[in-house]
């Protein structure tokens, strides 16, 4: 049979990179985060109070953190978060036609954390730091208009306008900060109120005035996105973000921080800030950054100019994602990580299918088709590449109506929360890839001492089929989770299934639970060298083991190589188990010096045993 095994330690550097970031219960289970909204939740659907009252169905479905969307006044009572006003009015004052942000109060908003974090729920708050949006008043400021496809390129010589860049804040006055933002803070606007010119960009002139840099190379220099631009240059912006971070923070009690729209900002803030608010407030804060480009290069070019401070969404999976969806069936499966954060730097991707950029009728619109989200899902929920995100509108659906269009989004919850099952009970442990056919693509989890069933996971854009693969447990049943197969699979006694799926479906293969009254024994073999063609292998006492034939061993593998071990499922419970490390090739076997290794199995549930050469 052909196959493709592949050792990754992956694994591990992702769980020590998470680690650095996140706190007790999230760092010690597969972390999931759910981004909690979609662009189009209404006023009515009072957000943080749904937080609340939801918390503990989420953390028991097994999400670990929600990424909320923008809790600040924006530049009306109904904006998503992102027209951002008034980043210390979070929903407190009476600003913009509204006490409440679209979302909700002030003391909602920290009610709906507190309830986050008592069912063991992390919290990330979203920040735009790119623009301000909504001003009190208009200044005049001397500038020039730029290309919009070449912001470098200037035309029309100077002229003076009126920008909306006066931001008083005259419901909040002097509360939290006495900072009020002036042109001088600001790098450009893209309306003048005098001249009422639609569709122009308009850089201001002055002492230290430019275009920041380093940003995007996108349209010549991509600082200019919107509204009032946010001049990263000046040193008094600079320390005033770090001073609201730190209020933020220290405020609401956040864990972490998506930053919106990093492309458009000078990359060399980000360290800048999150070392000052992190040493200053003793939190971790985990961190990931919008950066929505397609070309993972430049993805790895921030990664890199920021010193690894902060992690990044896997736009160019969400890409293959979409091209695979709308393929027809043609798209090549083996090219599902190629190209992205997933496969070159996976502990610093956040893996996702959709988000509200991503939705129909959004900027960004390039909704995967629905027939092809369960296998997205399943894809970023149970390898062990990536921190995957769930979207709000994948998990509850959602209706909406934007310019006279209707858009109806399914639910997948009841898919979703099977995927999240699974991750929590099976995403363990060594995994064996066969990412290695243009339409049928798989790959398996072979469990560890806490997580002793195995699991095979495969999926199909094309008609449907099977691929033998590896599990290592032999003679298994194997029953598919989702429910689209209603047969089962029986490994052979190398360990080896032929796993079966629909045509355009997934399914997720599970080990059936292990017969009470025995136990399962996670065994680990240290040093153990080989040469080419030699293996190691546990030989003992007990019939499962052998019963010291060592033409009946049972083979180890190279997790972390000298170090072999698996798990071995089925042991007889409170029995004596003496054994030994051998490495066989062919019919030469070499033994584990010294005594016997001993120890009793326990009364039910798993046990660890180790040897060394």
């Amino acid at each position: 049979m052909k196959h493709q095994r592949t050792f990754r330690r992956s694994a591990t550097i992702l769980a020590l990179g998470l680690a650095l970031f996140w706190t007790g219960t999230a760092s010690a289970q597969n972390g999931v985060m759910m981004q909690y909204f979609h662009w189009y939740n209404t006023t009515s659907d009072n957000l943080w109070l749904k937080v609340a009252d939801q918390a503990d169905e989420l953390s028991a479905a097994g999400i670990t953190a929600l990424w909320l969307p923008p809790a600040y006044k924006g530049q009306n009572g109904s904006d998503v978060g992102y027209g951002v006003y008034d980043m210390y009015d979070l929903g407190e004052f009476n600003q913009k036609g509204s006490v409440r942000t679209k979302y909700g109060t002030k003391a909602e908003y920290l009610a709906a954390i507190s309830t986050a974090h008592a069912n063991g729920l992390q919290i990330y708050g979203d920040l735009v730091f790119n623009h301000r949006g909504g001003a009190d008043a208009t200044e005049w400021v001397e500038s020039t208009r730029v290309q919009t496809g070449d912001r470098n390129q200037e035309y029309g010589g100077n002229v003076w306008i009126q920008a909306w860049t006066d931001f008083q804040f005259p419901g909040r006055g002097n509360t939290y900060s006495s900072f009020k933002w002036k042109w001088y803070h600001f790098d450009g606007v893209d309306w003048a109120q005098n001249l009422l010119e639609s569709g122009k960009i308009y850089k201001f002139r002055g002492t230290g005035k430019a275009w920041d840099w380093e940003v995007d190379t996108e349209n010549g220099n991509y600082d200019y996105l919107m509204f009032a631009d946010v001049d990263f240059e000046h040193p008094d912006v600079r320390s005033e973000l770090k001073n609201w971070g730190v209020w933020y923070v220290n405020t609401t009690g956040v864990d972490g921080f998506r930053f919106d729209a990093v492309k458009h900002i000078q990359f060399g803030y980000f360290p800048e800030f999150l070392n000052h608010v992190r040493s200053t407030t003793g939190k971790p804060l985990f961190s990931v950054g919008e950066y929505w480009n397609y070309d993972v290069a430049k993805l790895h070019n921030f990664l890199a100019k920021t010193n690894g401070t902060m992690s990044l969404f896997d736009a160019p999976l969400h890409m293959n994602f979409y091209n695979a969806s709308r393929g027809g069936g043609n798209y090549d499966m083996r090219n599902l990580m190629n190209g992205t954060l997933m496969k070159d730097q996976p502990s610093k991707a956040v893996t996702l299918v959709e988000n509200h950029d991503t939705q129909p009728l959004q900027a960004l619109e390039s909704p995967v088709d629905n027939w092809f989200k369960p296998l997205a899902y399943a894809f970023i929920l149970l390898r062990e590449e990536g921190y995957p995100s769930v979207f709000y509108a994948d998990y509850y659906g959602a209706s909406y109506t934007d310019r006279g269009i209707t858009v109806n989004m399914p639910s997948f919850k009841t898919t979703i929360d099977k995927l999240l099952d699974a991750r929590k009970n099976f995403a363990w442990g060594p995994q064996y890839n066969y990412l290695d056919h243009w339409n049928i693509v798989g790959w398996t989890r072979l469990g560890d001492a806490a997580h002793p069933r195995a699991m095979a996971v495969i999926l199909t854009d094309g008609p449907g089929g099977s691929k033998w693969m590896e599990v290592g447990k032999a003679n298994a049943r194997f029953t598919d989770l989702l429910g689209n197969r209603t047969d089962d699979v029986i490994t052979n006694e190398w360990g080896w299934g032929e796993f079966k799926v629909n045509g355009g479906s997934v399914s997720v293969w599970v080990q059936d639970p292990i017969v009470p009254n025995q136990v399962s024994v996670y065994f680990t073999c240290n040093n153990g060298y080989t040469v080419t063609g030699q293996d190691v292998y546990v030989v003992g006492n007990l019939t499962e083991l052998g019963a010291w034939d060592t033409s009946k061993a049972v083979k180890l593998s190279p997790v972390s190589y000298p170090t072999w071990s698996d798990s071995i499922a089925n042991l007889p419970s409170n029995t004596q188990v003496q054994w030994k490390c051998i490495k066989k090739q062919g019919t030469s076997v070499v033994w584990q010096p010294g005594a016997n290794n001993v120890f009793t199995t326990p009364l039910s549930g798993s046990t660890t045993a180790g040897g060394s050469f």
